[in-house]
């Protein structure tokens, strides 16, 4: 998949999502550069944390050029975000700026320290984690907005770097199985069982299938997939229904 000097970068990689993917690529060879405030709980040789809070750009943006300075960096997995859920009369415009500022400000700082070796190298790899809320989901006004503009970010940057062998795509979750939905969720009750009834594959997601979209969008075969948004929603975009 990789070659050995080659390294991955991934947003939010402490649990959940995130934690999936860089333990996948991790599997496949890949020296992964996780980038969040927490310590990720996997241990393994490949794997490097560089502590930063995302919502300060500054400061991402340092520890980026840093890293791009340190390691061939040819994949980037944007996966970091947040929620703020409220229905419309309770959503707030700093609520709105801190999504914003870790869904879409980080995403781009980062895609920015890292597109112009990838050009210099003739290949790279893009994936913005972006969510089925982007498609509208009650109390979701601020959280959908940032992730539906993820996907317009990565439609615009395909376009800019198509010609420089980078491709760009987003990954677009329903529901998942991660600790937070699981709260919210629990195993047996009537509100999981709800969101079940939604899912035309019959279960809930686990973050694991959504790293095996991403490998697959990393892949160096897949070259001619950019500018992509993959649904990986159990058939929650076609009926409407779920969210993550």
């Amino acid at each position: 998949m990789t070659q050995a000097s080659e390294a991955a970068v991934v947003t939010g990689a402490s649990a959940g999502i995130g934690q999936a993917i860089a333990q996948t690529l991790l599997a496949r060879g890949m020296t992964v550069v996780t980038l969040q405030r927490s310590a990720p709980k996997l241990a393994h040789p490949n794997l490097l944390w560089r502590a930063v809070d995302l919502t300060d750009l500054a400061a991402t943006r340092a520890v980026a050029d840093a890293i791009a300075n340190e390691l061939p960096v040819r994949y980037l997995v944007n996966n970091a975000g947040a929620n703020c859920p409220n229905p419309l009369e309770r959503a707030t415009v700093e609520e709105l700026q801190y999504v914003t500022t870790i869904t879409l400000g980080a995403a781009m700082v980062l895609t920015q320290a890292f597109v112009p070796q990838m050009r210099a190298a003739r290949f790279g790899r893009i994936v913005n984690i972006s969510s089925r809320a982007a498609l509208g989901k009650y109390g979701r006004t601020v959280y959908s907005s940032a992730k539906a503009g993820l996907i317009g970010m990565t439609r615009t940057v395909a376009i800019e770097v198509g010609g420089d062998g980078i491709t760009v795509n987003a990954v677009v979750p329903g529901p998942v199985a991660t600790d937070h939905f699981n709260r919210g969720h629990p195993p047996g009750s009537e509100q999981r069982q709800t969101v079940i009834d939604g899912i035309l594959v019959g279960r809930v997601g686990t973050p694991e299938d959504v790293a095996h979209a991403v490998a697959f969008l990393l892949e160096r075969e897949s070259s001619y997939i950019t500018g992509q948004a993959m649904f990986v929603c159990g058939g929650t975009s076609v009926t409407g229904t779920g969210g993550q």
